[in-house]
């Protein structure tokens, strides 16, 4: 029998719960070359450590990541911490011998994100994996099939938005809010998802940002210390309340075009009231169109324009049906016995175990080379908003 995968975890919060149920859940719905062992979780907070490795089946915990470096029986490593820190905890990973999933964005700055393709180049025989989880969306898989079987032919429109309307005055100061801890706000948190999801169905890459928007219109957010000095939100001691600098974007809107002759409009924003998490995106071609709307995550519209004009129109597909093909579907429910959030980390777990055995994933996983890609369409929109002019990929190296 091939030697189980002892995984370790750094980070517990909102994605060290996700990417937890993730390798949970992995082995009991996909038939996996080896075992799936959740070896050890690290997280700074070791008071709350204990109870999280019961909870979600962790068999060791330490309150110092690199104790992880130096375990010669973990092969992979899961990087789920805020984004200033994953260059460090990645590349001192990759030196130890390890693969490496990281979350996105790949980092918050271009130049943690290069040092990490450095780093992914020179380890050889190691993986490394990002989890941009909407891959893995049975929806977003399907339209990226039938984007590469020719079904939309050339594409000229690409149409995406991310909407949610959580960040109003009332939210605190997060890490999020942070510059030096996130890098940039909406725009690396939300478009990096429609970047990534762009270049994953269109099959094409960015050759200019054309013209952007940046805007911070809640200057100021409550700032709140715990004992230790941290920010926080959630659960925090709320005794004094003082107000502290954002440093990140409220919002960004940007236009591109994309090498083969596309053009393409993107938005994200955390101050959309009324959306909750409407990651949404159309893409239209000379054959047909697909759209996609993650608040209704089990749907495909598809639009064949190769039809007798009398019977064209948008068709909405129930994209439940594993055993007619649907992506990833035949290891879950019956048909239209939906899907939910979790189910798309499970799928790219699923997949990460299937690259690490040498096998081929379901679709394409992105690597850090690939996540360099869409951290430089990032830094791109950025700096044409800044400078009010357009930027060419080519000068962002």
């Amino acid at each position: 029998m091939p030697k189980p995968l002892n995984v370790a975890l750094i980070g517990s919060k909102f994605m060290g719960r996700v990417h937890s149920n993730a390798y949970l859940k992995v082995c009991k719905y996909f038939d996996l070359p080896f075992d799936v062992k959740m070896h050890t979780i690290a997280a700074r907070d070791g008071k709350a450590l204990r109870p999280f490795a019961a909870q979600w089946g962790w068999q060791n915990w330490t309150d110092n990541w690199r104790d992880i470096l130096c375990n010669d029986d973990i092969g992979l490593v899961d990087v789920s911490t805020p984004n200033h820190v994953h260059a460090e905890q990645a590349i001192a990973v990759l030196e130890a011998g390890k693969h490496v999933a990281c979350e996105k964005p790949l980092a918050g700055t271009l130049d943690d994100a290069r040092a990490m393709r450095a780093a992914a180049r020179k380890a050889r025989g190691r993986k490394t994996f990002v989890w941009y989880n909407y891959r893995r969306v049975p929806a977003v898989a399907l339209a990226h099939q039938l984007v590469k079987a020719g079904k939309i032919g050339r594409i000229y429109h690409v149409r995406a938005v991310y909407l949610q309307d959580w960040g109003g005055p009332g939210t605190p100061l997060l890490w999020r809010f942070q510059r030096k801890l996130a890098g940039s706000g909406a725009h690396g948190d939300l478009n990096a998802h429609l970047i990534d999801m762009a270049r994953f169905i269109t099959g094409d890459e960015f050759s200019e940002v054309v013209g952007a928007v940046e805007q911070t219109f809640i200057k100021e957010r409550e700032l709140i210390e715990d004992a230790g000095g941290e920010i926080s939100g959630k659960g925090a001691n709320r005794g004094r309340k003082r107000k502290g600098k954002s440093t990140v974007d409220d919002a960004v809107l940007f236009l591109a075009r994309l090498k083969q002759g596309a053009v393409a409009s993107f938005e994200a924003t955390r101050l959309a009231t009324g959306n909750k998490n409407a990651n949404r995106m159309e893409i239209h071609g000379e054959k047909g169109a697909l759209r996609f709307d993650f608040e209704r995550m089990n749907e495909l519209g598809f639009y064949d324009a190769t039809l007798p004009g009398k019977v064209q129109g948008w068709s909405n597909i129930n994209v439940t049906r594993g055993n007619d093909g649907h992506p990833y579907v035949d290891h879950w429910w019956p048909d239209a016995h939906g899907l939910g959030y979790e189910h798309g980390f499970i799928n790219q777990a699923a997949d990460i175990c299937l690259a690490l055995a040498g096998r081929k994933p379901l679709v394409c996983l992105p690597d850090f080379a690939d996540a360099y890609e869409t951290q430089r369409v990032l830094h791109a929109a950025i700096q044409s908003a800044r400078n009010h002019c357009p930027v060419k990929m080519s000068q962002v190296k």
